[in-house]
């Protein structure tokens, strides 16, 4: 079982001589935002639900389809540089606009920055997640077999889902 913790993954041969790589402890995965069509190498924080059983819950195992925090930082990196607005912040200081002002660009990306601009808005609920610092996502890789954890942000449906799902089984 693949758990959450410095990377660690055995070579196993395998029938017909192949490898597979054993994900015995790992850290990172490369996890796509799909309304955004990104996709960034960043770290996993907690195992926060798992359908088939609470026990890998509370061992923080990784398998596929196992819901996780990841750290949101490259994302919304991604976002500020490539849309030129603040994700998840709080609009209040004057410090911040003219530290904005602050990076010189270019005329053309300027150009190309406001053109994205009526394509910035994100769902609320992650937006929520991009000011706590933490998203969720889902794995779709299965790590014991790969030696690597890879999967997607949640997004819309099946957020809203796994929110109820995390909020029924915090009242318990």
């Amino acid at each position: 079982m693949t758990k959450l913790g410095a990377h660690r993954v055995h070579t196993v041969r395998v029938r017909g001589g192949n490898l597979k790589h054993r994900g015995l402890r790992l850290e990172n995965g490369n996890f796509s935002w799909a309304s955004e069509t990104t996709t960034r190498k960043t770290r996993i924080i907690d195992v926060v639900y798992n359908a088939s059983n609470n026990e890998l819950v509370r061992t923080k195992t990784l398998v596929k389809n196992a819901i996780v925090q990841i750290d949101a930082t490259p994302f919304r990196q991604w976002y500020e540089k490539h849309y030129g607005t603040h994700i998840g912040k709080k609009k209040s200081s004057k410090a911040e606009k003219t530290e904005e002002k602050a990076t010189k660009q270019s005329k053309a990306v300027l150009k190309k920055v406001a053109a994205r601009k009526p394509f910035a808005p994100v769902d609320p609920k992650l937006e929520e997640q991009f000011a706590t610092g933490r998203l969720y996502a889902c794995i779709a890789s299965r790590p014991g077999q790969s030696g690597r954890a890879d999967g997607y942000v949640l997004e819309g449906k099946e957020l809203e889902f796994y929110l109820r799902k995390l909020k029924s089984k915090k009242q318990h």
